[in-house]
């Protein structure tokens, strides 16, 4: 429960999530327009959030159905 925890915390700070997409805001700053580079960094960021709630729902959903599963045979 502590590594869910500690990885909830890291991937929830957005100093960790800045790193995004390396190219795309250089060549984007490049040009001097940095709340452009901000904006493009929010949305990858928004973007990456997705894939993570999916399979953090879909191994919630198989966790639940397994104690329920072992509910039954013991209970």
């Amino acid at each position: 429960m502590k590594k869910i925890l500690v990885l909830l915390i890291v991937f929830s700070f957005p100093a960790f999530a800045k790193a995004q997409c390396a190219m795309c805001r250089a060549v984007i700053e490049s040009s001097g327009d940095t709340a452009a580079a901000e904006g493009l960094n929010s949305g990858i960021t928004y973007l990456m959030a997705f894939p993570y709630i999916l399979v953090g729902a879909v191994v919630y959903i198989i966790y639940r159905s397994t104690q329920k599963n072992n509910q039954k045979v013991e209970g």
